[in-house]
């Protein structure tokens, strides 16, 4: 094997020979650990991990959830003794054979990963479907470690999207939620006259928000709890915020379209309430589009999809074809970053960063670990206490 490639660590030593990282041992049971630096072998890349979000879906892995951890129906998805985060953005400081010339990228260069690492020849990958890829290994769940760590092996069949190296390493990460919403946005076929609602103002609802934006529809309707996250749901382009804890959503929606009702209901929520709220305000012949992972399951009366409405219901999941566009538009500065990303915090409080995600009354937006520090002197996880990494 030839031997990687590498660029000096900060302090101007050679790559260290172990890392700190957070491993999973199994719901509920994560914990930081020493752990080997991995070296590329050939068409690989190794990162220095810049920022790591933390998503819904890994505060529901971390819960238990039986999308992850299987159950009656299902086996067991996630593994164990594996480093979680999926949405991360690195450095380059060491490369495998080929790896660089193949990628055209340089040492040094700032890369963004999509979630999966698809195998490319199943029954989905070969029709150029590779985010339904069968096998469905992704980074930080299965088959390979993800970026909760000070480093993070890129695999040969890894995705990768060049980042401005000036973008803040949180801002930049945030590319990974901005291209999965801006997915479920084309799922929605979004024309100019349409009345599109966004259920949730987190950081997939926001997301969706401003992807919605970039369609022009004749409105956007916002929907929250908290008027924290809908005065940011109009900064990323909503046109009506609603907040539902003071306001009938369904009736509101129906007022603003003459009574039918909007055209394109987005969930991103996880919520099951939020399901049979958007099929009650949609029109006929409206378009549902689901983009959330759930913990409990939802409960609907499936016949208003089918005689009362016939409505069209659509999945959609990861973000394929659309993070060149994401990272265009954070690299924009269109977006509100610095009030999106609210919590930033370093490597050893990585189960802060969890519980405050959990915790949906807490304040946070887009939560982040920053494994090499350091995390912003402003950084709303800073000024509740704790040192700086």
């Amino acid at each position: 094997m030839t031997e990687a490639t590498t660029i000096p660590a900060p302090s101007g030593t050679n790559l260290p020979a172990t890392m700190r990282a957070v491993v999973v041992h199994g719901p509920e049971d994560y914990r930081l650990e020493e752990r080997p630096v991995p070296t590329p072998g050939p068409g690989e890349l190794l990162l220095r991990t810049d920022a790591v979000g933390v998503c819904a879906s890994d505060l529901k892995c971390y819960q238990g959830a039986e999308k992850f951890w299987g159950g009656e129906h299902k086996p067991a998805w996630a593994e164990r003794d594996r480093i979680p985060g999926h949405e991360f953005v690195g450095t380059v400081v060491a490369a495998g054979d080929g790896a660089l010339e193949t990628r055209g990228v340089g040492l040094g260069d700032r890369l963004a990963c999509e979630q999966i690492v698809p195998c490319t020849d199943c029954f989905y990958c070969s029709r150029g479907i590779y985010w339904m890829c069968e096998p469905h290994e992704m980074f930080g769940f299965k088959g390979h470690d993800g970026a909760m760590a000070e480093y993070v092996l890129v695999p040969t069949r890894a995705l990768t999207h060049r980042v401005a190296a000036d973008l803040p390493g949180h801002f930049a990460a945030f590319s990974e939620p901005l291209s999965c919403a801006m997915h479920a946005v084309e799922r929605a076929s979004i024309q100019f006259e349409d009345t599109v609602v966004i259920a949730g103002a987190g950081p997939i609802g926001l997301s969706a928000i401003a992807g919605a934006r970039q369609k022009n529809p004749l409105r956007i309707i916002a929907l929250d709890m908290l008027d924290e996250k809908l005065e940011l749901a109009t900064a990323c382009g909503a046109d009506v915020v609603i907040n539902i804890a003071r306001t009938d959503a369904v009736a509101a929606v129906k007022e603003l379209t003459g009574g039918y009702g909007a055209d394109v209901y987005i969930e991103a929520t996880g919520h099951p309430s939020a399901v049979g709220q958007g099929l009650n305000l949609l029109r006929k012949l409206g378009r549902f589009v689901e983009y959330s992972v759930f913990k409990d399951k939802p409960s609907v009366d499936w016949s208003i999809i089918s005689d009362d409405k016939e409505l069209d219901v659509l999945g959609a999941h990861l973000g394929p074809h659309c993070w060149p566009a994401a990272i265009k538009l954070i690299e924009s500065g269109t977006l509100p970053m610095e009030t999106i990303c609210t919590h930033q915090f370093p490597l050893e409080r990585f189960q802060e960063a969890l519980d405050m995600v959990a915790d949906s009354a807490g304040g946070s937006v887009k939560v982040s670990i920053l494994p090499n520090g350091p995390v912003p002197a402003g950084s709303a996880a800073n000024l509740q206490g704790g040192e700086t990494a």
